[in-house]
């Protein structure tokens, strides 16, 4: 049987609705400009240029935000212990947590600003008969990764909260994802709300889990849209940052296998 492959990852490249802070910047290096530093760096002269090669392409990334890319946040994001125990860095994170059966939850209809529940969960699991298995990777659909490159995808979003968090974990959801800026409400949102409740404890709530519960989320999917409620894999490894707080990956759903 053949598989088909679905990109859920976010392109990386220079987006101005970015927090400027974050803005990711490539320098490209065009094949003119290493065929000069192959002959200034190395001494190759341009004679023993091979025929019809000018050089090589190159690139640089001058500056690149972890968290402004389809990532995968590790524990430390979330606090330096988790369960009592220093809390992993990306590079530490086991693989075989990175690879596993996919479910998709619609949430295309929570407001912006209004919380995910575990009732928003359950009603789309039980609507499509799904039920959890250990080991799956949960796919929060919010579809607000229409929003990617404007300043409304930070801005804007429903996000999950701490007890729907908590409850994916407890069905043994070691990784789960969504596709908006963040897996909170909006951080400008939340530090508002915070501050009109006077409440300490509303502050990135679904992150904060993490530091109880070990888990891991991704951010900033795309093209959740594609998928099936269930019925596929799902594959998101991790760059291998050493002391990374989260790692770009490139997120990919397999269907067919």
């Amino acid at each position: 049987m053949k598989t088909t492959m679905i990109d859920l990852s976010k392109p990386i490249q220079y987006n101005a609705g970015d927090p400027w802070f974050m803005r990711v910047k490539i320098k490209h290096k065009s094949h003119r400009k290493s065929h000069w530093l192959i002959r200034l760096i190395l001494g190759l002269p341009s004679k023993l240029f091979p025929k019809n090669w000018t050089g090589w392409a190159d690139d640089t990334i001058k500056n690149m935000g972890l968290h402004a890319t389809t990532h995968i946040d590790a524990p430390w994001h979330y606090g330096p212990v988790v369960e009592g125990k220093p809390a992993k860095t990306i590079d530490q994170i086991p693989l075989e947590w990175c690879y596993g059966d996919g479910i998709v939850i619609d949430c295309t209809h929570k407001e912006d600003f209004v919380a995910i529940t575990v009732d928003d969960l359950k009603k789309d699991l039980d609507k499509n008969g799904i039920i959890i298995q250990e080991g799956n990777i949960v796919l929060i659909r919010t579809d607000r990764d229409q929003l990617m490159g404007t300043s409304d995808f930070v801005e804007k979003g429903t996000g999950m909260s701490r007890e729907a968090t908590e409850w994916l974990i407890d069905q043994g959801v070691k990784v789960m994802g969504i596709d908006q800026w963040g897996w909170d409400l909006p951080l400008k949102y939340m530090a508002k709300k915070a501050k009109e409740l006077n409440d300490p404890e509303f502050f990135w709530e679904g992150h904060r889990v993490g530091i109880e519960k070990e888990y891991l989320h991704i951010e900033q999917l795309t093209n959740l849209k594609a998928l099936p409620p269930s019925g596929f894999k799902v594959c998101v490894f991790p760059l291998k940052i050493v002391g990374g707080s989260a790692a770009p990956a490139r997120v990919v759903a397999m269907m067919g296998e």
